[in-house]
């Protein structure tokens, strides 16, 4: 019988609250009842297959998630951000034969004569759709629990499948590493779709007796593609929360609220991950006297990896491994990880590891401390036309180091020389930015350095698709905004 997390919630107390919705509050006795009863209608109704769920986030996500473990069902979370392609890629690369929504009109659009039938059903006083479908069956990993597709990659990105041991042992190190306890207020800001929230947030929290506020995403800020702090700091101070996961978008929004005032006198661990965080932000949050811890993970590896605590925090620094994970690098300085391995992916495409660690494609170094370091992705990588290897990331980082440049994307791809592509911080003049790259070229080799600048149109964000949704830069996107004025550059400048 595969591990399931519904068993070790036993073992806290049943009276305690364990979630808290806007319309809800179940304890630890009455979630593990709502489980129970949700499961039995799963074993009845569901076939086995896996079964996809979209939803806000809200108690009742939670509740499908673990009657689904109990019954060794595979859950496909479905972003609500996902484009429809997206969706029926997921959908049907599973091969879920039911689907959970609080939005059918959506699905049923979209899903047509694939839906055999449809029912509704009520889960935390939320009133829920299951729709059957007709999905051709896949052959998966064997446990798999859960199938993750990652945001920011193409319109068929490969299904990542996690069984409960490796999810569950994430779980575990996360709620050591940063000390949780009963006392705790979970506030869930990412998705429940976010593996990261998902693991890291709500099944550490509940393994250690906290209590998890599962709010609708408007609650705490967003609004389709646009955010608002506002609402954030609001959920914040009404749930008294002691702990959250943030994207580096959603941290630099927070600082700015800081630095004008609003005090967070409860948040004690606010951990911060998906995608890097300049060192420059993470002075101000230090400055403020933010508890931010910043962390690193994958999909491939049930989440996070790496993570500053309190005890061990070292600015520019991912953390340190966590207990279950082991690390080790190549020759040309790759990331290889072992611990809460991936099963495998859907249609068993080959796994990228070599001697059971997994390729992360992530370059980088453990210092002497044994703190992690990320400089780079393997594959941004590019050679300038004197044969030299060049990480963007490391350069945007020294860029970033300076207040007068709030984004970089840096591009050198066979030529003589690099070109960034700016946005200014806010009053920042062309001078400015100009002194601020002198300062960094003296830190960095000739073939690293910047030699031309590019204001950018506008800062890149989620809305214009220059950023995954977790704050990554696209850079092939940015390219064909900018190539034409990059290239004239080229043709223009001779150094």
């Amino acid at each position: 019988m595969p591990i399931n997390l519904i068993n070790k919630l036993a073992l806290n107390n049943l009276s305690d609250t364990a979630l808290l919705g806007s319309n809800v509050e179940l304890s630890y006795g009455q979630l593990i009842d709502e489980t129970n009863r949700l499961q039995v209608h799963l074993h009845l109704q569901q076939g086995g297959a896996p079964i996809a769920l979209s939803l806000d986030n809200h108690p009742a996500w939670i509740i499908v998630d673990l009657a689904s473990m109990v019954n060794n069902i595979p859950l496909v979370p479905l972003p609500l951000f996902f484009s429809d392609a997206q969706l029926l890629h997921a959908i049907n690369d599973a091969g879920a034969n039911t689907l959970i929504t609080d939005t059918p009109s959506r699905f049923i659009a979209l899903l047509g004569e694939t839906i055999t039938s449809q029912t509704t059903l009520t889960v935390a006083n939320k009133k829920l759709t299951q729709l059957s479908l007709s999905t051709a069956k896949q052959n998966l990993q064997a446990n798999t629990a859960k199938i993750t597709y990652t945001s920011g990659t193409t319109g068929t990105p490969k299904g990542v499948c996690l069984g409960n041991q490796a999810m569950l042992s994430v779980a575990n190190s996360i709620k050591t590493a940063a000390q949780l306890s009963a006392k705790d207020q979970h506030l869930c800001v990412l998705p429940l779709s976010t593996l990261l929230e998902n693991v890291a947030g709500v099944y550490a929290a509940l393994l250690a007796g906290a209590t998890v506020h599962v709010l609708p995403s408007a609650h705490v800020g967003f609004h389709g593609s646009s955010f608002n702090i506002q609402q954030l700091l609001n959920a914040c101070s009404v749930t008294k929360a002691s702990t959250a996961i943030l994207i580096p978008q959603l941290l630099n929004a927070l600082v700015i609220a800081c630095e004008v005032g609003v005090k967070l006198s409860n948040l004690r661990f606010l951990a911060v991950g998906g995608a890097h965080v300049s060192p420059q932000l993470l002075q101000r949050a230090a400055q403020l006297k933010l508890p931010v811890f910043e962390g690193y993970g994958l999909s491939e590896s049930a989440s996070v990896v790496a993570l500053n605590t309190a005890q061990a925090n070292k600015r520019g620094s991912v953390g340190k491994p966590l207990p279950h994970v082991t690390i080790t690098f190549s020759d040309d300085h790759e990331i290889l990880v072992k611990g809460a391995n991936l099963l495998g992916y859907t249609h068993n495409t080959t796994i990228d590891s070599e001697q059971g660690f997994i390729k992360t494609g992530d370059i980088g170094f453990c210092d002497d401390d044994g703190y992690l370091f990320i400089t780079g992705r393997k594959k941004n990588i590019f050679i300038t036309s004197f044969g030299r290897n060049v990480s963007p990331e490391w350069v945007e980082q020294a860029l970033l180091n300076n207040p007068e440049i709030a984004q970089t994307c840096l591009f050198g791809e066979a030529r003589p020389w690099n070109i960034a592509v700016i946005v200014p911080a806010e009053n920042a003049s062309f001078a400015q930015i100009e002194h601020a790259i002198n300062q960094t070229n003296q830190g960095l080799p000739d073939y690293a350095r910047v030699t031309e600048w590019l204001p950018a149109n506008a800062p890149f964000t989620v809305q214009n698709q220059q950023l995954t949704s977790n704050g990554r830069l696209k850079r092939d996107v940015i390219w064909q905004q900018y190539q034409e004025q990059i290239n004239a550059q080229y043709t223009e400048t001779t150094h």
